[in-house]
């Protein structure tokens, strides 16, 4: 049935009016020009910036394992030697995403995931890092993911949608593939298994529920049984957590007993919790707690900058380690517990490898990636500031936070593009982008990324500001925005233009209803043109949890009140250039979306640009199709925001 809805798609497209159209191998294009070589000439130094995001440890000192790029998509690599050659194990056309080892050291073995086509349907393969075989664990055709495996690394827990494509169900299973798979959880819901106790008895596991809501519980891996953690707790979200090593505990992150997410330590015989970052007034992150339970290593979300700690589990001391300003995660202690390492992306480099001796407190750097010949000392670091939106927090002006990065190769005023994120429950963190310093240092465009309200990272009571009803408030915020950017000397507010994917397209095409007189185009990937087809059509998996964000389009009141702010419905309104990106078999915001507001964008004799890969799903993670769409964007930002059009 969705073979035949593509079918259809592409047929309406084809069958289109007078619309200039060609293609470019798997990308449809509307109305985008031919680019010129000498602009891929441009770019291609930056588009040839390489990243190395930490994997997973191998035992008996044989190395770590990465991902990164060095062809369409990203791999699997193993490094044997901090700065050592890279040894390219992966070959697939499609990105390789989960990737661990086995903890079984007699076996040479780890598991990965991947889909195909961006559709979002994983499965599990395994592969002998010495053999270089490698074979399809899973059904090939339900969605597996979730990896974890047991500390033997007899069995491993994952999560599939195999019983009714809705649900996810906690499995176990092994090395011999589906034949072993055996649901140990169906309740129904958004379930992740989350880590084995010591002794592989137990397996703590999550329901998810919103980003405000969430709940753990201890299933018992021998009987079934299911006991919840704090089951008189309601509205809590919990994070992470992590089996103390003698098991008389959890270390587990949660805003149960605040605004901000706190590590906690519970106790499991008396079930009492203990509060262990007071001192920390943001969201606690990653948690990991080392073999011997004598170091618990987290991240910390201060601002927008990710901040490691390290904890004496006796003492309960913090220690924070030194580090450049940027986003620090994939922690993992060595199995022997001598070393801690993680990857970093700084402001002003790509994500490289690190790992910290915890005896000597030193560094070993195990990566350094390409920046494509590139002056780095020319890229740019964004500044962190405020501006006041149009209602109050606490008696005073709400403010909202703003990363700014400023030209320093241009003269002012500057044009500006906003970029928003999507989420809506995430944040606009600060790190290092190749093509954001491309749009800085070579055609001068300052870049504004807001946190508007409904964004993670500033406590629970901000992030829920913009649920249900209050929906329009963060559109709001864009609008304050501008204000500040017309306040502001170094910034053209005659030049404004606005950027966002996923949610962020939503955010891009409201605003541009909303405020058409003072963005002059905008740029939306995968974005939400109408919430209720939007629910109604995304994948069965997410339905539940994407109402419960935006509301349930079932209710009459409430589906009323989501047709009359969808963008759709106010498409009239649009009366600047737009850019519009998606891929085909994207399961989360279909390609109907798109569709559907190029459609209705076009009646008002506006340029619409439109992009269609047909072999991405949400978001574009071959390089030839992101290279080619940030030609088009050079080209569409040129002549609709730099040049004043």
């Amino acid at each position: 049935m969705k073979k035949t809805l593509f079918l259809a798609v592409i047929a309406i497209i084809l069958l289109a009016g007078d619309v200039h159209r060609y293609r470019k191998n798997n990308l449809v294009l509307e109305e985008i020009p031919e680019i010129p070589a000498s602009l891929g000439a441009r770019l291609r130094p930056y588009q040839n910036v390489r990243y190395s995001v930490f994997a997973d440890w191998l035992p008996k000192e044989k190395g770590i394992l990465m991902k990164t790029r060095f062809g369409e998509t990203r791999q699997i690599h193993l490094i044997e030697l901090p700065m050592g050659m890279r040894h390219q194990l992966t070959f697939f056309g499609e990105p390789i995403d989960e990737c661990t080892v086995c903890p079984d050291s007699r076996q040479s073995v780890f598991l990965f995931t991947k889909d195909s086509a961006g559709n979002e349907v994983h499965q599990i393969y395994k592969y002998d890092y010495v053999t270089g075989d490698y074979g399809l664990l899973s059904d090939g055709e339900s969605r597996f993911n979730s990896v974890v495996w047991s500390r033997k690394g007899d069995k491993f827990a994952l999560r599939s949608t195999r019983r009714n494509r809705r649900d996810y169900d906690i499995y176990l299973g092994d090395l011999s593939g589906m034949k072993s798979f055996r649901p140990i959880l169906q309740e129904g819901g958004y379930w992740y298994p989350v880590t084995f106790s010591p002794d592989d008895k137990k397996l703590l596991v999550k329901k998810y529920v919103s980003s405000n809501e969430s709940y753990y519980y201890i299933i018992d891996v021998g009987s079934g049984d299911i006991t919840q953690i704090d089951p008189e707790a309601k509205g809590v979200a919990y994070g992470t957590a992590r089996w103390s090593p003698d098991m008389d505990g959890i270390y587990i992150v949660s805003d149960k007993f605040g605004n901000f997410k706190q590590l906690l330590y519970y106790d499991i015989q008396s079930k009492r919790f203990e509060i262990l970052t007071k001192q920390i007034p943001w969201d606690i992150g990653e948690t990991e707690i080392s073999p011997s339970g004598n170091t618990v290593a987290f991240t910390s979300n201060e601002n927008g900058y990710s901040r490691l700690y390290l904890m004496d589990t006796k003492s309960r001391s913090l220690n924070r380690v030194s580090l450049p300003d940027g986003q620090i995660y994939n922690l993992q202690f060595k199995p022997d517990g001598n070393e801690l390492a993680f990857s970093i992306i700084t402001t002003t480099a790509p994500t490289e490898i690190y790992t910290l001796n915890l005896t000597s407190r030193t560094f070993l750097r195990w990566t350094h990636s390409e920046v494509g010949g590139l002056d780095s000392t020319l890229f740019v670091s964004p500044d962190l500031t405020h501006y006041q939106t149009f209602d109050s927090a606490d008696g005073q002006p709400r403010s909202i936070p703003v990363f700014y990065y400023k030209p320093i190769r241009f003269k002012a005023p500057f044009p500006v593009l906003i970029d928003v994120h999507g989420g809506p429950a995430a944040q606009a963190d600060a790190y290092f982008s190749y093509f954001r310093q491309f749009l800085l240092n070579e055609l001068g465009i300052a870049i504004i990324t807001p946190n508007v309200r409904g964004s993670s990272g500033y406590g629970k009571e901000f992030m829920m500001l913009d649920d249900g009803y209050k929906r329009e408030d963060a559109i709001k915020d864009i609008g304050a925005l501008l204000d500040w950017i017309e306040t502001q000397p170094q910034l053209d507010a005659q030049r404004v233009g606005i950027w966002g994917g996923s949610y962020g397209g939503y955010m891009v095409l409201a605003a541009m209803i909303h405020y058409n007189d003072r963005l002059h185009c905008g740029i939306d990937e995968y974005g939400i043109s109408n919430f209720v087809t939007f629910l109604k059509s995304t994948g069965e998996y997410r339905q539940d949890v994407r109402r419960t964000e935006y509301g349930d389009e079932r209710d009459p009141k409430m589906r009323e009140f989501l047709n009359r702010i969808s963008p759709l419905t106010n498409a009239e309104r649009i009366r600047g250039p737009m850019f519009i990106v998606q891929g085909l078999h994207d399961p989360r915001v279909p390609v109907s979306e798109a569709e559907q507001i190029v459609k209705a964008i076009r009646k008002n004799d506006v340029d619409v640009w439109y992009l269609l890969a047909e072999d991405e799903g949400h978001g574009l993670s071959r390089k030839s199709n992101r290279n080619f769409f940030q030609q088009a964007l050079v080209l569409f930002l040129e002549k609709y925001l730099i040049s004043k059009q």
